[in-house]
């Protein structure tokens, strides 16, 4: 039944597309009102606003759980700090144009001044997001909490506490350590950074080595805690081996995000943790770390989502990678599965009664958005020289 049109909702119908829905593709269209799916597949044409897809693709909105692009907009080289909220309204629209239509923008709390991070920065921008009125995309907050660092660990609990955070996540960058396997992988992460020199690396392998693991341990359990008590989905960042993931399971962390092998991948999955991988890995066919790769682990059945981390067109290219399967999985990775993986059950699906965040995707020579919508909402549109729609 096609629910009665509220006083003032507005229409709008995507028609001539091939639409992805949850188990094939179909030909026909999609009917919004207001800031809800309708009908999918056979519609009426009879709207406020009517989008000509020219039978290319009809996607769900792309959902990022982990994307840390919002650093290379407030410094693009390093000493030049940009204005926060002009590095997040960029952000705001290259993600849409690269399909993300709910971004939850990582943002790290780390005491690192040569990477340009601070738990005072962070703060900054957690708070520029939550009082930004001129986005476009959704925007939320993906705190990250460097536990080596006491006054990290503060302040990611104050942003918990004000109710800030939709995401948490726990991560421990020391050698020996999930991507860091020794303290020469140490080293060489930070002299390729370009930010920091070798002694100043050796500083913090100090520094961040004579942390007890208990302490550590101690520290997670607190910040989980605290998102628990306030129902905040719980991630994991670079888990090393089963028997890390199943005490972070214990501890009520629900996703782990890059598992560096595949053992600790397959026991992640085995608990009912949502397996999260990198979609720049899939589309390079490599981890940067020399890490698990992103295709093994979806050879293996274990990944549930997939995230942009560094590079936002990565996440739309990735559901166009070959990996044998048909076309509605892997769009399901970059859509309904992140959306699943934190309890955002009204996304990542072109079904009725969803809120009608949907792109249209040209695929070739690369998968490029044409058309976007958010909550109902058209907010973006690509045309060429002649003003066509593209």
């Amino acid at each position: 039944m096609t629910p009665q049109r509220a006083v003032g909702e507005t229409t709008t119908v995507v028609r001539n597309g091939r639409i992805v829905t949850p188990d094939a593709v179909v030909e026909g269209g999609v009917r919004v009102e207001g800031d809800r799916i309708v009908a999918v597949g056979d519609v009426s044409e009879d709207a406020d606003e009517t989008i000509d897809a020219a039978g290319r693709l009809v996607l769900p909105g792309l959902v990022d759980l982990h994307g840390d692009d919002i650093e290379s907009h407030l410094h693009p080289r390093s000493g030049a700090r940009m204005d926060t909220h002009m590095a997040l309204a960029t952000a705001d629209r290259a993600n849409l144009a690269a399909g993300i239509t709910t971004k939850f923008h990582a943002i790290s709390f780390e005491v690192d001044p040569d990477e340009n991070r601070s738990p005072e920065l962070g703060a900054e921008i957690t708070d520029a997001v939550e009082t930004a009125d001129d986005l476009l995309a959704d925007h939320r907050i993906h705190a990250r909490c460097e536990v080596t660092q006491p006054e990290c660990v503060d302040a990611v609990e104050a942003v918990i506490t004000a109710g800030d955070a939709a995401l948490v996540s726990v991560m421990s960058h020391i050698p020996g350590k999930g991507q860091f396997r020794d303290r020469d992988a140490f080293i060489d992460y930070y002299r390729n950074s370009q930010q920091h020199t070798v002694e100043e690396a050796e500083e913090m392998i100090d520094e961040r080595g004579d942390i007890a693991h208990d302490t550590i341990r101690e520290r997670v359990d607190r910040i989980a805690g605290a998102a628990a008590d306030r129902d905040i989905p719980i991630a994991s960042h670079d888990d090393e081996d089963p028997a890390e993931v199943t005490r972070l399971d214990s501890v009520g962390v629900g996703i782990s995000e890059y598992p560096i092998t595949l053992d600790t991948a397959e026991r992640a999955a085995d608990l009912g943790m949502a397996v999260a991988m990198g979609a720049p890995n899939l589309v390079r066919g490599e981890s940067q770390w020399g890490n698990l790769r992103t295709a093994d682990a979806i050879d293996a059945g274990v990944v549930d989502a997939l995230v942009a981390d560094y590079h936002p067109p990565s996440l739309l290219a990735a559901a166009f990678v070959d990996t044998g399967e048909p076309l509605p999985a892997r769009v399901h990775r970059v859509t309904a599965g992140p959306a699943d993986a934190v309890g955002l059950e009204d996304r990542g699906r072109l079904e009725p009664g969803n809120r009608a965040d949907l792109v249209v995707v040209d695929e070739a020579p690369t998968p490029t958005v044409t058309r976007a919508l958010v909550g109902g909402r058209p907010v973006y549109r690509a045309t060429d020289i002649d003003g066509v729609s593209r």
